[in-house]
Protein backbone atom coordinates (compact mmCIF):
# COMPACT_ATOMS: atom_id res chain seq x y z
CA UNK A 1 0.00 0.00 0.00
CA UNK A 2 2.94 2.33 0.58
CA UNK A 3 3.68 2.21 -3.17
CA UNK A 4 0.22 3.63 -3.98
CA UNK A 5 -0.81 7.25 -3.96
CA UNK A 6 -4.22 6.45 -2.51
CA UNK A 7 -5.90 3.29 -1.25
CA UNK A 8 -9.58 2.66 -0.47
CA UNK A 9 -10.35 -0.03 2.08
CA UNK A 10 -13.96 -1.25 2.01
CA UNK A 11 -15.43 -3.39 4.80
CA UNK A 12 -19.02 -3.85 5.91
CA UNK A 13 -18.08 -5.14 9.37
CA UNK A 14 -17.29 -2.16 11.67
CA UNK A 15 -15.10 -4.24 13.96
CA UNK A 16 -12.96 -5.56 11.10
CA UNK A 17 -12.64 -2.04 9.72
CA UNK A 18 -11.28 -0.86 13.05
CA UNK A 19 -8.74 -3.68 13.03
CA UNK A 20 -7.63 -2.55 9.57
CA UNK A 21 -7.19 1.00 10.83
CA UNK A 22 -5.10 -0.18 13.78
CA UNK A 23 -2.91 -2.30 11.48
CA UNK A 24 -2.24 0.69 9.24
CA UNK A 25 -1.32 2.80 12.26
CA UNK A 26 0.99 0.06 13.49
CA UNK A 27 2.87 -0.05 10.18
CA UNK A 28 2.86 3.70 9.58
CA UNK A 29 0.54 3.58 6.56
CA UNK A 30 -1.38 6.83 6.20
CA UNK A 31 -2.63 6.82 2.59
CA UNK A 32 -5.76 4.71 3.20
CA UNK A 33 -9.33 5.97 3.18
CA UNK A 34 -11.56 3.56 5.12
CA UNK A 35 -15.11 3.04 3.90
CA UNK A 36 -17.75 1.28 5.97
CA UNK A 37 -20.11 -0.24 3.43
CA UNK A 38 -21.05 -3.08 1.13
CA UNK A 39 -18.70 -3.50 -1.85
CA UNK A 40 -21.72 -4.45 -4.02
CA UNK A 41 -23.68 -1.28 -3.30
CA UNK A 42 -23.89 1.51 -5.91
CA UNK A 43 -22.97 4.02 -3.17
CA UNK A 44 -19.66 2.27 -2.51
CA UNK A 45 -19.00 1.95 -6.22
CA UNK A 46 -19.39 5.70 -6.68
CA UNK A 47 -16.83 6.35 -3.93
CA UNK A 48 -14.31 4.18 -5.78
CA UNK A 49 -14.92 5.71 -9.21
CA UNK A 50 -11.34 7.02 -9.55
CA UNK A 51 -9.69 3.69 -8.76
CA UNK A 52 -7.04 2.32 -11.14
CA UNK A 53 -7.22 -1.22 -9.74
CA UNK A 54 -9.93 -3.02 -7.78
CA UNK A 55 -8.75 -5.92 -5.59
CA UNK A 56 -10.91 -8.22 -3.48
CA UNK A 57 -10.19 -11.16 -1.18
CA UNK A 58 -13.68 -12.69 -0.85
CA UNK A 59 -14.60 -14.72 2.22
CA UNK A 60 -14.81 -18.48 1.77
CA UNK A 61 -17.38 -20.80 3.36
CA UNK A 62 -15.94 -22.76 6.27
CA UNK A 63 -17.19 -25.99 4.72
CA UNK A 64 -18.42 -26.91 1.24
CA UNK A 65 -18.48 -30.06 -0.88
CA UNK A 66 -16.60 -28.41 -3.74
CA UNK A 67 -14.75 -25.11 -3.93
CA UNK A 68 -16.53 -22.83 -6.43
CA UNK A 69 -16.46 -19.12 -7.28
CA UNK A 70 -20.21 -18.88 -6.75
CA UNK A 71 -19.85 -19.60 -3.03
CA UNK A 72 -17.50 -16.70 -2.36
CA UNK A 73 -18.72 -13.63 -0.51
CA UNK A 74 -19.00 -11.27 -2.26
CA UNK A 75 -19.22 -13.28 -5.52
CA UNK A 76 -16.47 -12.42 -7.98
CA UNK A 77 -18.88 -12.35 -10.92
CA UNK A 78 -21.01 -9.68 -9.20
CA UNK A 79 -17.96 -7.54 -8.47
CA UNK A 80 -16.89 -7.78 -12.12
CA UNK A 81 -20.32 -6.60 -13.30
CA UNK A 82 -20.28 -3.66 -10.91
CA UNK A 83 -16.69 -2.43 -11.25
CA UNK A 84 -15.53 -3.34 -14.76
CA UNK A 85 -16.99 -0.05 -16.00
CA UNK A 86 -14.81 2.13 -13.77
CA UNK A 87 -11.42 0.37 -14.04
CA UNK A 88 -9.49 -1.82 -16.45
CA UNK A 89 -7.66 -3.66 -13.69
CA UNK A 90 -9.42 -6.23 -11.48
CA UNK A 91 -7.80 -8.84 -9.22
CA UNK A 92 -9.27 -11.39 -6.84
CA UNK A 93 -8.04 -14.07 -4.49
CA UNK A 94 -9.81 -17.41 -4.95
CA UNK A 95 -9.52 -20.85 -3.31
CA UNK A 96 -6.15 -22.28 -4.51
CA UNK A 97 -7.53 -25.83 -4.61
CA UNK A 98 -9.60 -24.93 -7.67
CA UNK A 99 -8.10 -26.21 -10.95
CA UNK A 100 -8.00 -23.70 -13.85
CA UNK A 101 -10.54 -25.64 -15.91
CA UNK A 102 -13.17 -25.00 -13.23
CA UNK A 103 -12.76 -21.22 -13.54
CA UNK A 104 -14.87 -20.21 -16.52
CA UNK A 105 -13.69 -16.61 -16.68
CA UNK A 106 -11.40 -14.72 -19.05
CA UNK A 107 -8.53 -14.04 -16.69
CA UNK A 108 -5.01 -15.07 -15.72
CA UNK A 109 -5.07 -17.84 -13.11
CA UNK A 110 -1.92 -17.34 -11.06
CA UNK A 111 -1.11 -20.14 -8.59
CA UNK A 112 1.43 -19.42 -5.88
CA UNK A 113 3.40 -21.88 -3.77
CA UNK A 114 5.23 -20.83 -0.61
CA UNK A 115 7.96 -23.03 0.87
CA UNK A 116 6.77 -25.98 -1.20
CA UNK A 117 3.07 -25.69 -0.32
CA UNK A 118 0.23 -24.44 -2.51
CA UNK A 119 -0.66 -21.12 -0.91
CA UNK A 120 -2.75 -18.87 -3.14
CA UNK A 121 -4.69 -18.39 -6.35
CA UNK A 122 -5.07 -14.89 -7.76
CA UNK A 123 -7.27 -14.07 -10.75
CA UNK A 124 -6.21 -11.10 -12.90
CA UNK A 125 -8.64 -9.42 -15.29
CA UNK A 126 -8.39 -6.75 -17.94
CA UNK A 127 -5.04 -5.00 -18.28
CA UNK A 128 -3.61 -7.06 -15.40
CA UNK A 129 -3.94 -10.31 -17.37
CA UNK A 130 -0.61 -11.43 -18.89
CA UNK A 131 -1.43 -14.99 -19.94
CA UNK A 132 -4.00 -17.74 -19.31
CA UNK A 133 -2.24 -19.55 -16.46
CA UNK A 134 0.87 -18.91 -14.40
CA UNK A 135 2.82 -20.17 -11.41
CA UNK A 136 4.76 -18.18 -8.82
CA UNK A 137 7.23 -19.72 -6.38
CA UNK A 138 8.14 -18.02 -3.12
CA UNK A 139 10.61 -17.28 -1.71
CA UNK A 140 12.49 -16.22 -4.81
CA UNK A 141 9.55 -14.83 -6.80
CA UNK A 142 10.09 -17.15 -9.78
CA UNK A 143 7.34 -16.71 -12.39
CA UNK A 144 6.30 -19.21 -15.06
CA UNK A 145 3.64 -18.15 -17.61
CA UNK A 146 1.60 -20.42 -19.85
CA UNK A 147 2.48 -20.59 -23.52
CA UNK A 148 2.02 -22.85 -26.52
CA UNK A 149 4.61 -25.30 -25.14
CA UNK A 150 4.09 -28.93 -26.08
CA UNK A 151 3.00 -31.36 -23.42
CA UNK A 152 5.94 -32.85 -21.54
CA UNK A 153 6.90 -36.30 -22.84
CA UNK A 154 6.59 -39.49 -20.85
CA UNK A 155 9.81 -41.40 -20.32
CA UNK A 156 11.15 -44.29 -18.32
CA UNK A 157 12.68 -43.51 -14.97
CA UNK A 158 16.26 -42.18 -15.08
CA UNK A 159 18.93 -41.55 -12.46
CA UNK A 160 17.24 -38.43 -11.05
CA UNK A 161 13.64 -37.50 -10.25
CA UNK A 162 12.13 -34.16 -9.32
CA UNK A 163 9.04 -32.93 -7.54
CA UNK A 164 7.75 -29.84 -9.35
CA UNK A 165 6.37 -27.03 -7.23
CA UNK A 166 2.65 -27.52 -6.51
CA UNK A 167 1.82 -24.20 -8.18
CA UNK A 168 3.33 -25.50 -11.44
CA UNK A 169 1.34 -28.74 -11.23
CA UNK A 170 -1.92 -27.00 -10.32
CA UNK A 171 -1.56 -24.50 -13.17
CA UNK A 172 -0.84 -27.33 -15.64
CA UNK A 173 2.55 -25.95 -16.66
CA UNK A 174 4.73 -29.05 -16.84
CA UNK A 175 5.27 -28.48 -20.55
CA UNK A 176 6.35 -24.89 -19.94
CA UNK A 177 8.68 -26.05 -17.16
CA UNK A 178 10.27 -28.58 -19.51
CA UNK A 179 10.76 -25.80 -22.06
CA UNK A 180 12.76 -23.67 -19.61
CA UNK A 181 14.99 -26.65 -18.85
CA UNK A 182 15.45 -27.85 -22.44
CA UNK A 183 16.77 -24.42 -23.32
CA UNK A 184 19.77 -25.08 -21.07
CA UNK A 185 20.73 -28.21 -23.00
CA UNK A 186 19.10 -30.72 -20.64
CA UNK A 187 16.13 -33.01 -21.21
CA UNK A 188 13.49 -33.80 -18.63
CA UNK A 189 10.44 -36.07 -18.87
CA UNK A 190 7.22 -36.68 -17.05
CA UNK A 191 7.53 -39.99 -15.27
CA UNK A 192 4.32 -40.43 -13.30
CA UNK A 193 1.87 -38.48 -11.20
CA UNK A 194 -1.52 -38.11 -9.61
CA UNK A 195 -3.43 -35.45 -7.68
CA UNK A 196 -1.20 -35.85 -4.64
CA UNK A 197 2.28 -36.21 -6.13
CA UNK A 198 4.06 -35.84 -9.46
CA UNK A 199 7.57 -36.86 -10.51
CA UNK A 200 9.69 -35.71 -13.44
CA UNK A 201 12.88 -37.52 -14.39
CA UNK A 202 16.17 -36.89 -16.19
CA UNK A 203 19.54 -38.56 -16.69
CA UNK A 204 21.46 -35.49 -15.49
CA UNK A 205 21.16 -33.40 -12.34
CA UNK A 206 19.22 -30.21 -13.08
CA UNK A 207 18.52 -27.07 -11.06
CA UNK A 208 15.31 -25.06 -11.36
CA UNK A 209 13.42 -22.68 -9.08
CA UNK A 210 10.29 -24.62 -10.09
CA UNK A 211 11.48 -27.83 -8.40
CA UNK A 212 10.25 -28.40 -4.88
CA UNK A 213 12.83 -31.14 -4.28
CA UNK A 214 15.40 -33.18 -6.24
CA UNK A 215 16.24 -36.85 -5.67
CA UNK A 216 18.67 -39.51 -6.77
CA UNK A 217 16.91 -42.78 -7.57
CA UNK A 218 18.02 -45.72 -5.42
CA UNK A 219 15.63 -48.27 -6.90
CA UNK A 220 12.16 -49.15 -8.12
CA UNK A 221 9.99 -52.11 -7.22
CA UNK A 222 6.44 -53.25 -6.64
CA UNK A 223 4.74 -52.88 -3.27
CA UNK A 224 6.68 -55.70 -1.67
CA UNK A 225 8.12 -55.11 1.82
CA UNK A 226 11.06 -57.49 1.42
CA UNK A 227 12.12 -56.00 -1.93
CA UNK A 228 11.75 -52.45 -0.61
CA UNK A 229 13.86 -53.28 2.45
CA UNK A 230 16.55 -54.74 0.20
CA UNK A 231 16.78 -51.45 -1.73
CA UNK A 232 16.81 -49.49 1.54
CA UNK A 233 19.63 -51.60 2.95
CA UNK A 234 21.66 -51.27 -0.25
CA UNK A 235 21.14 -47.52 -0.07
CA UNK A 236 22.47 -47.43 3.52
CA UNK A 237 19.18 -46.17 4.89
CA UNK A 238 18.50 -45.75 8.58
CA UNK A 239 15.24 -43.84 8.30
CA UNK A 240 12.38 -43.84 5.80
CA UNK A 241 10.06 -41.04 4.72
CA UNK A 242 6.78 -42.39 3.34
CA UNK A 243 5.21 -40.67 0.35
CA UNK A 244 2.65 -43.42 -0.08
CA UNK A 245 -1.12 -43.61 0.18
CA UNK A 246 -1.10 -44.99 3.72
CA UNK A 247 -3.96 -44.54 6.18
CA UNK A 248 -2.89 -42.11 8.94
CA UNK A 249 -3.42 -44.73 11.64
CA UNK A 250 -1.17 -47.16 9.72
CA UNK A 251 1.68 -44.76 8.93
CA UNK A 252 3.97 -45.60 11.85
CA UNK A 253 3.19 -49.30 11.63
CA UNK A 254 4.38 -49.38 8.00
CA UNK A 255 7.34 -47.11 8.65
CA UNK A 256 8.53 -49.08 11.68
CA UNK A 257 8.30 -52.31 9.69
CA UNK A 258 10.42 -50.85 6.90
CA UNK A 259 13.01 -49.33 9.25
CA UNK A 260 13.37 -52.48 11.36
CA UNK A 261 16.88 -53.83 10.95
CA UNK A 262 18.24 -50.89 8.97
CA UNK A 263 21.72 -49.84 10.13
CA UNK A 264 22.59 -47.03 7.73
CA UNK A 265 22.70 -43.29 8.35
CA UNK A 266 20.68 -41.98 5.39
CA UNK A 267 17.02 -41.00 5.15
CA UNK A 268 15.44 -42.37 1.99
CA UNK A 269 12.06 -41.38 0.54
CA UNK A 270 9.49 -43.84 -0.75
CA UNK A 271 7.14 -42.56 -3.46
CA UNK A 272 4.14 -44.73 -4.14
CA UNK A 273 2.02 -44.73 -7.31
CA UNK A 274 -0.47 -47.58 -7.25
CA UNK A 275 1.54 -50.80 -6.86
CA UNK A 276 4.81 -49.12 -7.83
CA UNK A 277 7.32 -47.81 -5.28
CA UNK A 278 10.29 -45.57 -6.10
CA UNK A 279 13.03 -45.32 -3.48
CA UNK A 280 14.97 -42.04 -3.59
CA UNK A 281 17.59 -40.08 -1.70
CA UNK A 282 16.91 -36.34 -1.45
CA UNK A 283 19.67 -34.16 -2.87
CA UNK A 284 20.45 -31.38 -0.43
CA UNK A 285 21.14 -27.98 -1.91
Amino acid sequence: MQECGKVYAVERNPEKLEYAKKNCELYGVDNVEFILGDALSPETRDKLSDSDIIFSDPARPLTEKERTLDNLEPPITELIKLYSGITKGLAFHAPPQMPPERIGLDCEKEYMSLNGQLNRLTLYFGDLKRCERSAVVLPGNAYLPSSDASAIETGGISEYVYEPEPSVVKAGLLGELAGTISGSGNDIYFYTGNERRTLLTSSSLIESPFFKDRYRVAGKTLMDISKIKAILAAGKAGKVVLRLDVAPDKYWQVRNELEKGLTGSKSLHLFGFGDEVIVCEKIKD
